[in-house]
């Protein structure tokens, strides 16, 4: 494995592993590959190999299998464009077809989910709402899932379980900058306008949904975003921020080469200096001491993307109920270690949110 990029996917195994895609597709895939640039498309045709198993159990009806078939293939091809931006096209074709098979198994996944669209800056968000089993016709409580610099909805399918089966709803959004909204909207700083218009929504369109009882969650850069609509939007009762950066754009420097140009990308700018000065803009000073409600902060001590430290410091600077934290042996998101925080962050959540 020559390609220096390549080797740095290989760090990518917890990530993709704990999110869906099989163990074994991403050992074969890594192991075949001698060059970035057959990433997308390599990745790609495993995808299809789990797109072809779920639309031949659609011919069947056996549905059951094909939910599982068709969220593993549309996690495998949102993985298939991660990072990918030097050739738009074929990122673009990945993404349409993780769209596409998502879309396909929503219906059939226990609990179902369901499309929704959102007004938004004169466009629309898309977004998955999933509402608990069993709620008979009480308001549930929901979270609002905000992801990461080169996340999207079809990535959260297993984070949304752990919501879910504690008697919460999830809508997972795909913000400016990210998924379905990257093409038309870059990333925004002042999150907080994002979500104002996504509750407005919800508030009007979902009568399921508690709107006394709505938190956020988000997970690096949604990390940021997370806690910086908390500081500014009152109707959010609770929010948990996993390994996100304090100021982005001081991290810059040590980013990884495939995520800088990921952000040149996702934030429309036509140079690394004028992402380097937007990324300056994504700062949480002046800010965190403005976050009033119940705040749970996660801290990877061997993240190398977001560093603890940041997570530290937004955690001293909140004003409200505070608890932090640390996986000492987690990697970034602590993907590596799921099981030491996942369950946790749910079940505090759910006691904010008082679901169940």
């Amino acid at each position: 494995m020559d390609d220096h990029r390549l080797r740095h996917a290989a760090n990518w195994e917890a990530r993709f592993t704990v999110n869906g895609v099989a163990a074994s597709d991403f050992h074969d895939v890594l192991s075949s590959l001698t060059n970035w640039d057959d990433w997308c498309r390599t990745w790609s045709a495993r995808a299809q190999v789990h797109e072809s198993l779920g639309r031949a159990a659609l011919e069947e009806k056996c549905f059951l299998s094909a939910a599982e078939h068709l969220s593993r293939a549309a996690v495998t091809y949102h993985f298939a464009k991660y990072l990918f931006v030097q050739d738009m096209q074929q990122l673009r074709s990945a993404h349409a077809k993780a769209v596409e098979c998502l879309n396909l198994a929503l219906p059939h996944l226990d609990p179902p989910g369901e499309r929704v669209l959102i007004p938004f800056g004169g466009t629309q968000l898309a977004a998955t709402l999933r509402l608990p089993r069993n709620r008979g016709g009480a308001r549930v409580p929901l979270v609002l899932m905000t992801m990461g610099l080169d996340s999207a909805k079809e990535e959260l399918l297993t984070f949304e379980m752990n919501f879910l089966d504690r008697g919460m709803a999830i809508l997972a959004v795909d913000g400016p900058g990210q998924g379905e909204a990257e093409y038309a909207l870059p990333i925004r700083h002042d999150y907080e306008n994002v979500v104002a218009p996504v509750i407005d929504w919800v508030r009007a369109n979902v009568a399921a949904v508690d709107p006394e009882r709505i938190g956020i969650w988000g997970i690096s850069l949604g990390g940021y975003y997370a806690p910086r609509s908390a500081a500014f939007e009152p109707r959010i009762r609770a929010v948990v921020a996993n390994c996100g950066p304090y100021n982005w754009g001081a991290l810059w420097d040590r980013l990884p080469e495939l995520t800088r140009a990921a952000y040149v990308r996702r934030s429309h700018s036509k140079s690394e200096a004028e992402a380097h000065e937007k990324a300056c803009s994504l700062s949480l000073e002046g800010v965190a001491g403005k976050i009033r409600c119940p705040l749970l902060v996660i801290a990877a001590g061997l993240d190398r993307l977001c560093p603890p430290e940041d997570s530290r410091r937004l955690a001293n600077e909140a004003r409200g109920p505070v608890e932090l934290l640390v996986v000492d042996d987690g990697n970034h998101v602590a993907h590596n270690r799921f099981y030491k925080y996942r369950a946790k962050s749910a079940d505090w959540m759910a006691r904010q949110l008082r679901a169940g």
